[in-house]
């Protein structure tokens, strides 16, 4: 079994884990967050999003979040555009990446968005096109890759078809995500490999979500397959509106104590990454959601 030597973490916390908190969340908390995670040594960061605050209140201070940041040499930050408004929007804050988004259950996409799937690229692409001439990368979110709350598994020829797609409109780089959190090990192996047909391993990342428990697991059969990008939250912050229970994105302190442990570099400091859970942990009244943030500031208190 060949591992990668190295993995590239996308810390989603910022935007993916907070946007679905019904406390506000002040842009300076959200802004330290970003500063804490770089400290720790993450060099992807996606910290906000561009949607309508009708839809999605807790990201209305995008704009403010992305001014206040001090960037860092080295490290990209990304945010998510569902439009040519958003991306109108957030070209202003000269984000390094935009990250758009499809599913590849059809009936996700008609009662999330009111649209196929096909008709939902289509409305990406010239959202695509505009930020490639900007000089902007492109990554394309594929949600419900393996499952899906409307119609229950999703097929590897449905992932196969959405990053077909993505990759006509000229999407870069694309995200595996079970969505629900309902993968397990092999069927998060046919989705990627499926996804392989139309996107080399280096431009697939992996994101799942936890909700039974597999993300771990899930996550160690996508680096047998040789994926060595991979998106968490740290604190497992976050959670899918659609499946009750679901407890979020696998937390980036469990990912990294893992990966550490196998002997795979990250560059990240574990403990600075706790520390970052933590505080954003503190700030909306809760533990981290994260075993190893919890094992780790216990034994801190002896």
């Amino acid at each position: 079994m060949s591992l990668p030597s190295r993995v590239q973490l996308i810390d989603v916390g910022p935007r993916d884990g907070l946007q679905n908190e019904k406390q506000a969340v002040p842009a300076a908390v959200k802004i330290e967050l970003v500063h804490r995670l770089q400290a720790a040594g993450l060099t992807e960061i996606e910290v906000t999003s561009f949607v309508s605050p009708k839809w999605v209140p807790q990201m209305a201070d995008n704009a403010q979040v992305m001014a206040g940041i001090e960037r860092q040499a080295g490290v990209r930050y990304s945010v998510l555009t569902p439009n040519q408004m958003g991306f109108e929007a957030a070209r202003k804050t000269q984000p390094h990446e935009i990250v758009v988004f499809g599913a590849a259950s059809e009936a996700f996409s008609q009662k999330n968005i009111n649209c196929s799937i096909a008709e939902s690229i289509e409305r990406f692409a010239p959202v695509v096109q505009a930020a490639l001439d900007a000089g902007m990368a492109v990554r394309g979110a594929m949600s419900c890759t393996v499952g899906c709350p409307y119609e229950g598994d999703v097929s590897p020829d449905s992932v196969a078809y959405l990053a077909g797609l993505m990759k006509q409109i000229g999407v870069q780089r694309v995200d595996v995500c079970d969505t629900i959190g309902v993968g397990t090990p092999r069927k998060v192996q046919k989705a990627i490999e499926a996804t392989l047909g139309h996107f080399d391993v280096a431009h697939i990342c992996g994101h799942f979500h936890d909700t039974y428990g597999q993300a771990l697991a899930n996550t160690l059969a996508a680096l047998q397959m040789g994926v060595w990008n991979f998106q968490s939250s740290v604190a497992g912050l976050g959670g899918c509106p659609y499946a009750k229970g679901a407890t979020g994105n696998v937390s980036s302190e469990d990912v990294v104590f893992m990966l550490h442990g196998m002997g795979i570099e990250t560059g990240i400091d574990l403990d600075k990454l706790v520390d970052a859970g933590v505080f954003i942990s503190d700030f909306l009244g809760r533990k981290p959601n994260s075993r190893v943030a919890t094992a780790i500031v216990t034994k801190r208190m002896g």
